[in-house]
């Protein structure tokens, strides 16, 4: 059974709702002392960790995050790599999804656990989540078996299950439940006890290796009935513009229509990389299915098999910044970097 023992869990404190805390007599929000954690959760010291705290010099709203952030966050995690036995990111729920594929992408050879979490009610409100978020996700960052840690990649964890970080997506906007992870089963589920997916996890790697070169020339495109020629158009020939994301019907599909497979072809033969994925919240495209999608493949589209969205769109990112183009791109993109495809 994996155990927990003393080991040395660094949080980190980006921004986000988890932060916050309300002033009683005002009802306003202001944000939390993370200095005075162990004495507003009394319960953390039950986990036996040695827990330290980083925050960012300005923490922001999850609605403002970038690629100069996620930067930020990967470089704390390298600065403080072996004086601590895990990481917890406490974030904002809008865009953590997106931080924690950038993250899966940055974090070449992982070999300790970075959790992402956060919270739907700030951490003072009375039916607050943010307790049971934070608690389990530091507990599955001290996990240990055998003097190693049980989870050696990036996760995220909201509502008793921890995922892949790369694989979710945020479903709700208003219940507890806000994650969901459509084409990979969670990692652990926590409840009368912490049930760990061993067989879903990835093993670690030898050795950190950070990677911080993004290029965010990147754009998704969802399609939808009535889609402009002159509006499409227009986007494929956006200066600057180097990958679309687009959001297809069900396994991939899109319109037969002669004006847009020629917008596409004439982008992609431009140089533009387009990477096909489902706006379906669950399921993978299939290129070739259908006669719909048999058109995209033959003129270039690259397919996202069952990547979400906000993993295609960081993955692209990073693909670009690493200086990856042309049908090497094709190639890289297609195979698995941190568990993102199946």
């Amino acid at each position: 059974m994996p155990t927990l023992s003393s080991v040395k869990i660094l949080l980190i404190y980006t921004g986000g709702t988890i932060g916050m805390i309300k002033d009683f007599e005002s009802g306003a929000l202001r944000a939390f002392d993370f200095n005075q954690l162990l004495e507003k959760i009394p319960e953390l010291r039950l986990l036996e960790c040695a827990i330290d705290t980083v925050s960012f010099s300005q923490p922001i709203d999850s609605s403002n995050m970038s690629p100069r952030h996620w930067v930020e966050i990967a470089r704390i995690i390298e600065a403080r790599y072996e004086d601590f036995d895990g990481f917890v990111v406490l974030h904002g729920s809008d865009t953590m999804s997106y931080s924690a594929s950038a993250l899966s992408f940055m974090l070449g050879g992982l070999a300790k656990p970075v959790i992402f979490t956060g919270s739907q009610l700030p951490i003072g409100d009375l039916r607050t989540d943010a307790k049971e978020n934070l608690i389990t996700a530091i507990q599955l960052a001290a996990l240990r078996d055998a003097g190693r840690p049980v989870v050696q990649e990036v996760g995220l964890y909201f509502e008793y299950k921890l995922y892949r970080g790369n694989r979710t997506t945020k479903i709700n906007a208003e219940n507890f439940n806000a994650f969901a992870s459509p084409n990979f089963p969670a990692l652990a589920e926590s409840g009368v006890h912490l049930k760990v997916n061993r067989e879903f996890l990835l093993s670690g790697g030898t050795g950190l290796n950070v990677r911080t070169d993004f290029d965010d020339a990147v754009m998704i495109v969802q399609l939808f009935p009535g889609l402009s020629a002159a509006v499409f158009e227009a986007v494929l020939r956006l200066k600057g513009l180097r990958g679309v994301v687009l959001e297809t019907y069900g396994s991939g599909n899109a319109p037969s229509d002669d004006w847009f497979i020629d917008a596409l072809r004439g982008a992609i033969a431009g140089g533009l990389l387009v990477v096909n994925v489902t706006q379906c919240s669950g399921g993978r495209v299939q290129m070739g299915q259908y006669e719909t999608s048999t058109r995209l493949r033959e003129i270039g589209v690259i397919s996202g098999d069952d990547i979400t969205t906000e993993a295609a769109v960081t993955k692209m990112m990073f693909l670009l910044g690493s200086g990856i183009t042309g049908s090497a791109f094709k190639v890289a993109f297609e195979q698995s970097i941190a568990g993102e495809m199946s």
